[in-house]
């Protein structure tokens, strides 16, 4: 089906914030092999090649598991587990060589066609790779010799730091050499954990066969803490099914959180451009793990009423907002949402509600002066959009004199008085003569 022109210029439109928040910013994505083994992974290569042309500095590190283990399956090479961790013998790291080798020169070619038939087609992307990581044994363990599984010593960050200044995109495997020069077998997850907290990474992004982590009703958590991670974590423990790309992500992204990188997405490898929509889109398509924050998004309450005045007078003043009186908050504190930082209030939005027509106005939005070059008012359309949808409405609408391109910009689309609620309509201030706006939910 052709895309209509009003569809591209709204996705546009929504994606425009999300385009300049990510410039410049530095991701690692982990690839494991199963990802790279599926029949979407050319178009996972494109979307990370597109990423790199918006200007993200990328680090790529792949996975080697299930080739690893075909290898190993092929010459009749047995290779248990400790602890999660492959015991890698001699012949095991031989062939885990091999597969890991084949598999970088397969990426590597995968972005040097040129990128044909793709928004990227003409365009040259310089892979690199190197002895960026140092590695060191796991030694023994509960009298288990790993022999040659290791984990990393040191990261060449100021290194890797040159090749992303320069537009390239590091690519580096579960391989890594030893000072001694030996070559230890590292798992990808902690690879790319551990590049991500050293290079200070504002994201760090995995992928898995489902749409994220997943609820018990089978829907998709959109967004996680620590806290909360860890105990989807220790349900796929109890269940012997933690050694998963959903296990083994969250381990890593925990880790990343708790170590200062502020989010972590898991998406589907399976899912044909799930990188793009998590990154560039209002309601994203996977999980993201988020850190703690000094700023918290809650519901408004009756202690919160001379923040909120302190903050919407000034608008008010300037007729951005209509005047509510301290009376009128008190009746209505329950519609409000606030963004709090250290005790102030520095953003709120209110959400109305006209359930016969399945519509709501989100109303007094206002963010301090000081905090209006993040990403708050979004925030708070996030929130109101996800109340209203919770109790089964359709269309979020805002009326405004100020603010029509944020909103555009935010998927809404202009209307008329008509479109309104009947309740709304009959108080619609003609001399005022805001511009309806309209979000489809």
């Amino acid at each position: 089906m052709k895309l209509r022109s009003t569809d591209l210029v709204k996705g546009f439109r929504q994606s425009a914030p999300y385009l300049n928040a990510h410039n410049g910013k530095t991701i690692v994505i982990m690839l494991g092999g199963e990802a790279i083994a599926d029949s979407n992974f050319p178009r996972i290569v494109n979307d990370i090649a597109l990423l790199t042309s918006l200007g993200l500095r990328i680090v790529l590190v792949y996975g080697a598991r299930p080739q690893i283990n075909q290898l190993l399956e092929a010459h009749n090479v047995s290779s248990p587990y400790h602890k999660r961790i492959r015991v890698t013998d001699k012949r095991t790291l031989e062939l885990a060589k091999q597969a890991a080798g084949q598999l970088q020169l397969d990426i590597t070619a995968r972005f040097s066609m040129g990128l044909n038939n793709t928004p990227m087609a003409g365009s040259q992307i310089h892979i690199v790779s190197g002895n960026f990581i140092i590695a060191q044994p796991l030694g023994v363990d509960d009298g288990t010799d790993y022999h040659n599984s290791g984990r990393i010593r040191r990261i060449d960050c100021q290194a890797i730091n040159r090749q992303l200044e320069q537009g390239a995109v590091v690519l580096l495997g579960p391989i890594a050499s030893s000072v001694t020069g030996e070559c230890f077998n590292l798992t990808s997850e902690e690879v790319a954990t551990q590049l991500a907290i050293r290079l200070k990474a504002d994201k760090l992004i995995g992928f898995c066969s489902e749409q994220g982590v997943l609820n018990d009703d089978g829907s998709v958590a959109s967004e996680m803490l620590p806290h909360e991670a860890e105990q989807a974590l220790q349900k796929l423990i109890e269940n012997d099914a933690d050694d998963c790309g959903t296990g083994r992500f969250l381990r890593g992204a925990i880790t990343a959180c708790l170590a200062g990188v502020p989010r972590s997405h898991l998406i589907s490898y399976k899912e044909d451009g799930a990188l793009i929509q998590e990154l560039f889109s209002i309601d994203g398509i996977g999980t993201q793990i988020v850190m703690a924050s000094a700023e918290k998004t809650r519901q408004a309450g009756i202690d919160d009423i001379g923040g909120i005045l302190a903050l919407i007078r000034p608008l008010e003043q300037d007729g951005i907002l209509v005047r509510r009186s301290r009376e009128q908050l008190e009746q209505e504190i329950g519609q409000f949402t606030i963004i709090e930082r250290d005790g102030l209030i520095i953003g709120c939005a209110a959400l109305y509600p006209f359930e016969d027509e399945e519509m709501a106005e989100m109303a007094c939005v206002a963010i301090h002066p000081d905090y209006r070059d993040g990403d708050r008012g979004v925030i708070l359309l996030n929130k109101l959009r996800q109340q209203a949808k919770s109790i089964g409405l359709k269309q979020l609408f805002v009326l405004t004199t100020r603010s029509l391109h944020w909103f555009l910009e935010q998927g809404f689309y202009e209307s008329s008085v008509e479109q309104l609620p009947m309740a709304k309509k009959a108080l619609y201030n003609f001399q005022r003569r805001s511009k309806i706006l309209i979000l489809e939910l």
